[in-house]
């Protein structure tokens, strides 16, 4: 076996975490109207004193910026100055928040009277609590927390009152400004509302910019905004958008500001409040529009136990830090800073890079429960048409209990309670997903029945009983996900090695980079670190007695197969999610196939297949899939656009040709059909610079 020593400094076990504080504890047993109406005064940057709304709105008004790109829109559109200057200040007006402290007094008194319905606890760790408090009061500092649920910015904001902390004004869409009351609301609460696009309007891109870094540089309080753009229905990190990220940064590569602190933030629910909503979506149930009725209708959620939830700020990030030796920020001095140009390749290397970075550490510090390993067991037991004896899957929760802590997971499964209470009551809180029958466990999947109002009830069709089916399914998929981020690096090298023909190193790290490579819109993986991914991947199954890796050969041991087992099944939904959606392209796809017509298209062939027994996952039904599985093909030039939105097949790609048509059934060898490609069609020039069959471990 090869020495792991090159290894040992990534060894995710050793990284250190803080404890955590109950912060409803207090709450259960003290007034709320005296906590609401308590003394608030938190330390600002440079012991500022808050800037009034109006102050702020002016200010931008004002700007230098500002006044340039009016004049720029004034020479390109031949409208008065007053004209713009008037529309301007009308954008800024729907923009801009408007912190009321008595507003923020209000919200306290009633989310304190909701979370405690909610949830048994809201943990939070203090430490993380006091390197923010002596972040915002050094540099402005940037709030990054992850999406998993509308719950997620009135989470933020209580926690900070609760801390004395100053409050965060926060990036919103604009969907929230159709919900009466509830909108202005979150307004005097520190919402500021965005679109969620703005295309090619200069104007609009120059307030919104201007705002957002006037709130930087002036460091009035924390500027949040999430990473991903919008929740994750999934409940796995969406990879990120940069546009907001490059605006914050943007004052310290001009001189703006001396630093600027990042601080991911991972917020982990025990319960998702939105878990059927989530997985009807991704079966193509639209959205519902945000609304105040909507709103008081979903109060019947506070008749429901919705366990725990952990939120913990991580290491504030020095932007310094991060550009130091990578970016020269003379550049800016060739130019007025007012006037606007595009990011150079080497900023937007720099922000790229770190929202991947920023992203992972969301990861790394999501608290996952026993319910989240439950929920993996729980569906590859499904996959197998299988119920799981209780004891028996208590067994395997132990033991996926322990390879999990192996390789670095956040887990808070409580080592004092006996492994039996701990699975049945998970399985108690997630009742709606799961039926325990004669002391065996499956997952909860039940009878649809369609009838109109005062119809007789009448039997599902075919399709209704799986579309009701994939509901329970992809809504237990999404507790899996939230520990994808830990058996990721893992399971892709568990595939590769199934699917590589030969124990030969360089062909397994082959297949590992095609792998990679083609799932890196469905998962946060770095830009130029397949090598890295590999090396840390080898040294978990190698640490964890499943393979042995010496300079030439990948070679399974004896008690690796249980390990290899479990990983390879981790990722074969998504493998053959990819397989169908390049065997619809191949099979049913039109020269005149649209992308809006893309995810019902390939939908409804999915739903063919299942309903023949010719494919083993539902889950392959999830839209998020579909888009992601297109994105990449799009991506490695499989498919190309052409007439802006039609889709057509780019003949030349044997990959897309192959995979999709090798193997009508779908049944087995999805790793492996895609894997046999990975040898000839690898595109990621980073790996094929630099392999670790040549180079040492660093």
């Amino acid at each position: 076996m090869a020495s792991t020593s090159g290894y040992s400094h990534r060894d995710p076990m050793l990284k250190k975490r803080d404890e955590f504080e109950d912060l409803l504890e207090e709450r259960r047993n003290s007034s709320d109207l005296r906590y609401a109406f308590r003394s608030y005064s938190p330390v600002l940057y440079k012991e500022l004193s808050p800037c009034t709304a109006s102050s702020l709105k002016n200010m931008v008004l004002q700007s230098d910026q500002l006044r340039f790109v009016i004049s720029q829109v004034c020479l390109e559109t031949g409208r008065a100055v007053d004209d713009i200057q008037e529309e301007a200040s009308a954008i800024l007006e729907e923009m801009a928040h408007n912190l009321q402290l008595s507003t923020v007094r209000f919200f306290a008194f009633t989310l304190c009277k909701v979370f405690k319905t909610l949830f048994r606890s809201i943990c939070v760790n203090e430490e993380g609590i006091q390197r923010l408090q002596q972040a915002i009061q050094e540099h402005p500092v940037v709030l990054l927390p992850s999406h998993r649920s509308y719950m997620d910015f009135l989470l933020m904001s209580y926690i900070m009152y609760t801390y004395d902390v100053a409050l965060p004004v926060i990036a919103a869409g604009m969907d929230f400004m159709g919900m009466k009351f509830v909108g202005e609301m979150l307004r005097m609460s520190g919402a500021f509302f965005i679109r969620r696009s703005f295309g090619a309007d200069k104007l609009y891109w120059a307030i919104f910019s201007e705002y957002v870094k006037t709130m930087v540089k002036n460091g009035f309080a924390p500027v949040e905004f999430f990473l991903e753009g919008t929740r994750s229905r999934t409940s796995k990190s969406l990879t990120p958008k940069l546009g907001l990220l490059n605006i914050v940064m943007d004052p310290f590569f001009k001189g703006e500001v001396f630093d600027l602190n990042l601080v991911p933030v991972s917020i982990s629910y025990e319960r998702i409040l939105e878990e059927s909503l989530y997985a009807r979506e991704l079966l193509g149930v639209p959205k519902p529009k945000e609304s105040t009725s909507g709103l008081i209708k979903a109060r019947k959620v506070l008749s429901e136990d919705y366990g725990s939830i952990h939120v913990y700020f991580g290491e504030p990030v020095s932007v310094r830090s991060l550009a130091q030796g990578k970016i020269d920020r003379s550049q800016f001095n060739l130019l007025p800073r007012h006037i606007p140009r595009r990011p150079s390749e080497e900023i937007s290397n720099l922000v790229n890079d770190s929202a991947y970075r920023l992203v992972r550490a969301q990861e790394e510090n999501m608290v996952l429960k026993p319910w989240v390993l439950l929920a993996s067991l729980l569906l590859q037991s499904h996959h197998q048409n299988q119920a799981t004896a209780l004891e028996e899957l208590t067994e395997q929760a132990v033991w996926l209990r322990d390879l999990s802590r192996q390789y670095g997971a956040f887990l808070h499964w409580p080592d004092h309670v006996p492994p039996s209470e701990v699975v049945s009551s998970s399985l108690s809180l997630h009742r709606g997903l799961v039926t325990i029958s004669e002391g065996r466990v499956q997952l909860a999947l039940e009878q649809a029945e369609q009838s109109g109002p005062g119809e007789p009830p009448r039997a599902a069709t075919p399709e209704e009983e799986l579309l009701s089916q994939a509901v329970t399914i992809l809504s237990c998929a999404s507790y899996r996900n939230q520990a994808l981020h830990i058996f990721l690096r893992p399971a892709l090298l568990a595939s590769a090695v199934h699917a590589a023909s030969s124990n030969n190193k360089q062909e397994v790290f082959n297949s590992f980079s095609f792998l990679r490579n083609m799932l890196s819109n469905e998962f946060i993986l770095c830009p130029g670190a397949t090598v890295q991914d590999f090396e840390d991947a080898c040294f978990l199954l190698v640490k964890t007695g499943a393979l042995q890796v010496s300079q030439q050969e990948v070679v399974v041991t004896e008690r690796g197969h249980r390990t290899l087992a479990f990983l390879t099944s981790v990722l074969d939904p998504f493998l053959q999610g990819y397989q169908v959606v390049c065997r619809f392209l191949c099979e049913e796809a039109t020269e005149d196939l649209t992308e809006k017509q893309f995810v019902p298209a390939v939908r409804k062939f999915i739903l063919k297949l299942l309903l023949a027994g010719q494919l083993r996952y539902t889950e392959v039904l999830s839209s998020d899939l579909q888009k992601n599985s297109l994105a990449a093909l799009l991506r490695l030039g499989a498919v190309r656009k052409i007439k802006g939105e039609c889709l057509v097949l780019k003949v030349t790609s044997m990959f897309l040709l192959q995979s999709g048509a090798g193997n009508s059934k779908g049944q087995q060898g999805d790793g492996e059909l895609i894997g046999r490609h990975s040898r000839r069609e690898t595109s990621d020039s980073e790996s094929r610079r630099r392999s670790p069959v040549t180079q040492r471990p660093r």
